[in-house]
């Protein structure tokens, strides 16, 4: 997420709060805050596990919000806090508060010519929508949501609902809260009881050409590309970048956090849980290998029963010899 206005180091301890301690380069400007996978020189992101301490602060955050005091990175500077997490959802709290809203499409709603909007349609806080789109009854389109000219959206589909992102605590779950966009570009088509959330802090992605089969699930901070086909009942996890024309058949999902090459096809009842590198591969199985060795792998396992009958009546005849 990006700020209207930079803030300075001094802004944000005023927002978070507390007797935390700074380090290193106070004279910081900071124009965003966003989570790793999203991050850009002038965030700020947090790290609260060891496990990524390096990771986070090797990134191009230029503020951390930690709970350890550590090397800081040339150029960099660090708050050090007891709640990484509790600090960083202050900081998106004050910039992002949900409004109720008394009417079905929001008054500040940009909505291009030609454009239809079918009745109860909902229609929230800055949101764009561009020419020629057809919107169908009962969709709703949620706030910081930008859709392209000459889309279709059927009904029942939600656009830019809250990531499915939560922190384990000793007393439940913790949500981390969303402040990220929705992205819809020219000539996507979407199928009734569609799901495609916004971004924690970055943006999910849907490129131009896209199709969608009904009853998908797009998670959060995904980037899918150009003319892609998705099929119905399928599943992406949030933050995988799928690429342009791949085809994703019904039935089937790819796991967070994985690149997926051009012109990937994943055939029905598929799961993939690894990156895909190369380009124009026909995956199969789960998890997904390619189509063509998994079918090998099946015929071979059919003939199994008859080669346990061939090995019991060896047994048999060398037990009698």
């Amino acid at each position: 997420m990006r700020f209207s206005n930079p803030l300075s180091i001094d802004d944000l301890c005023g927002i978070i709060g507390g007797n935390n301690i700074v380090k290193g380069n106070t004279q910081l400007k900071i124009n965003g805050i966003n989570e790793i996978h999203s991050v850009e020189p002038g965030d700020i992101s947090f790290v609260d596990h060891p496990k990524y301490y390096e990771k986070v602060l090797n990134s191009l955050a230029s503020v951390i919000l930690i709970n350890k005091d550590v090397d800081i990175p040339e150029g960099k500077a660090i708050i050090i806090t007891e709640d990484p997490l509790d600090d960083f959802l202050k900081v998106v709290k004050h910039f992002v508060q949900f409004n109720p809203q008394k009417e079905p499409i929001n008054t500040d709603a940009e909505i291009g010519e030609g454009t239809i909007i079918q009745p109860n349609v909902f229609i929230g806080e800055n949101v764009k929508i561009g020419r020629n789109c057809v919107i169908h009854s009962n969709v709703s389109i949620y706030a910081d949501t930008t859709i392209g000219d000459n889309v279709i959206i059927h009904s029942g589909s939600v656009i830019g609902g809250d990531a499915f992102y939560f922190q384990k605590r000793e007393d439940g779950w913790k949500k981390l809260h969303s402040c990220g966009r929705t992205i819809i570009c020219d000539d996507v088509e979407i199928g009734s009881n569609v799901t495609i959330d916004k971004g924690v802090s970055g943006d999910t992605f849907i490129g131009k050409g896209t199709k969608f089969d009904n009853l998908v699930q797009i998670g959060h901070d995904t980037h899918i590309g150009n003319h892609c086909l998705i099929g119905s009942q399928s599943a992406i996890a949030g933050c995988t970048f799928i690429d342009d024309e791949c085809i994703i058949w019904a039935k089937s999902s790819v796991n967070k956090d994985l690149y997926i090459a051009p012109r990937t096809t994943l055939l029905a009842l598929s799961a993939i849980d690894k990156n895909v590198s190369e380009e124009g591969q026909v995956l199969f199985g789960i998890p997904a290998i390619e189509a063509r060795k998994k079918w090998k792998e099946m015929a071979y396992l059919k003939k199994l029963p008859e080669l346990f009958e061939g090995l019991e009546e060896l047994r048999i005849k060398s037990q009698v010899k």
